[in-house]
């Protein structure tokens, strides 16, 4: 069986890439549109009265999925090659599916989703891929059926999960982990439900459900760390364009930043304050970043990056920082050997519990590209100043992992080999090619 070649990028059986060092990264790029803002606009739409319609809509397979739930539960969805999406909503209640919805490896379709099953009068029953079905389900199951929801799941936390969903209570709930879908679960459900619901997160994440609410008609309150929603709202359809993806942003930003003649524009990228903790992070590394044309989109703020690198020192990460760079720090402690300062994060346990573990994935393949590297309960010590070697890398069917150490290898010595490299398409079809399109030789 032949390969396919993606100029000095070697794909062999769609399954193991080979990539090869660089000089540099030059040029310009649009990402595709944000993961987290499109699987909440399909999800909105549905549970809007008429038509709306997305540009530049997220091309990878998880929102795919949720578009696919969306069009199980009774809405006309369609779809063209140019990333244009159009929905049909039904308004607050849905229609109850035929079959079992799959939500592929999407835990963001799970969960989400989930909220908005727990308002409908019937019953779903929510599948998903092996690595979906050992991700932990409890936090968004307990704050559900607090609501009224009746949900069981597989050992008490895992998929499938039936819902048989009823008419909801508004409740005030302190989620103990803090994450940005159990939030858009809690508020998606106190949409339906009657009364105010709050959420009272114990660190501030990514707020595209509270603004994405607001973009479709909903009135969304917020003090602090606390988000609520009066139940009983309607929502209007929308229009409009999805930023570029700052995590799929990252991986370039990072990969320009290894290089000392690199010189990289990003443009039409969300550059929310929950999103764009990386720009500081890679500016303590020593990168300068310039953001241009930044405006206003539907409550999002959207730009243009300009990146060029520099020295930098040592960077620490915890605390509230480490849950709004939760997506990022893959691909940071993946170049962290190539710094000058290294890289320490901490309070990352969230990390061992996404499409693989991460922390031990980069862990073990940094240490196959001869990396000194230590891992902790919830982090890693990355020394800088090191040199890396080409190597073997196991995806662990983990998109994140793979794009990173794509990105690792551009700096490495030899060439290094990405297996189970086709997961990229679970966000990034395309991410090989792009990056190719920006390395120098």
């Amino acid at each position: 069986m032949c390969g396919v070649s993606l100029g000095r990028v070697t794909m062999r059986e769609k399954e193991s890439i080979t990539i090869h060092p660089a000089r540099n990264i030059l040029g310009s790029l649009r990402v595709p549109g944000d993961k987290s803002i499109s699987h909440r606009y399909a999800m909105l739409a549905a549970l809007a009265v008429g038509h709306s319609r997305f540009e530049n809509f997220a091309p990878g397979a998880d929102c795919a999925s949720t578009l696919s739930c969306v069009e199980a539960l009774g809405c006309i969805v369609a779809r063209d090659e140019k990333g244009m999406v159009t929905v049909d909503g039904l308004g607050a209640q849905l229609r109850a599916p035929v079959a079992s919805l799959d939500c592929g490896n999407s835990g963001s379709t799970m969960r989400m989703l989930s909220g908005i099953l727990s308002g409908q009068l019937f019953g779903s029953e929510l599948i998903g891929d092996a690595s979906l079905s050992r991700r932990p389900m409890k936090r968004i199951i307990e704050p559900l059926t607090q609501m009224g929801a009746f949900i069981s799941s597989a050992e008490g936390d895992r998929a499938p999960l039936h819902i048989q969903g009823s008419k909801l209570n508004a409740i005030a709930y302190r989620p103990a982990v803090a994450s940005a879908q159990v939030k858009t679960a809690v508020l998606f459900a106190g949409l339906l439900a009657e009364g105010q619901t709050t959420v009272e997160e114990p660190a501030r994440t990514r707020d595209h459900g509270e603004i994405a609410l607001r973009a479709f008609g909903a009135e969304v309150e917020r003090n602090g760390n606390t988000v609520g929603i009066q139940g009983g709202q309607t929502l209007k359809p929308l229009e409009a364009y999805v930023p570029g993806d700052m995590s799929s942003a990252a991986f370039f930003l990072c990969a320009a930043s290894l290089f000392s003649e690199s010189n990289l524009v990003i443009d039409g990228v969300l550059l929310n304050p929950t999103r764009s903790a990386l720009l500081d992070i890679l500016s303590g590394m020593g990168s300068r970043i310039s953001m241009v044309r930044v405006e206003e989109s539907h409550g999002e703020l959207v730009g243009t990056i300009t990146l060029m690198p520099g020295k930098g020192r040592h960077v620490r990460i915890e605390g509230a920082i480490t849950a709004l760079l939760i997506d990022e720090l893959p691909v940071l402690a993946a170049i962290a050997p190539f710094t000058a300062g290294g890289l320490e994060v901490r309070d990352a346990g969230e990390l061992r519990v996404k499409e693989s573990d991460r922390l031990n994935a980069v862990t073990r393949n940094l240490q196959a590209m001869g990396a000194r590297i230590e891992q902790t309960e919830d982090g890693w010590r990355i020394p800088g100043g090191q040199q890396l070697h080409g190597a073997e890398i196991e995806s662990f069917d983990d998109h994140r992992v793979a794009m990173a150490f794509a990105v690792a290898a551009l700096r490495a010595s030899g060439d290094s080999v990405i297996h189970n490299a086709e997961c990229v398409a679970i966000s990034y079809p395309a991410f090989f090619e792009d990056l190719e399109r920006l390395v120098e030789r």
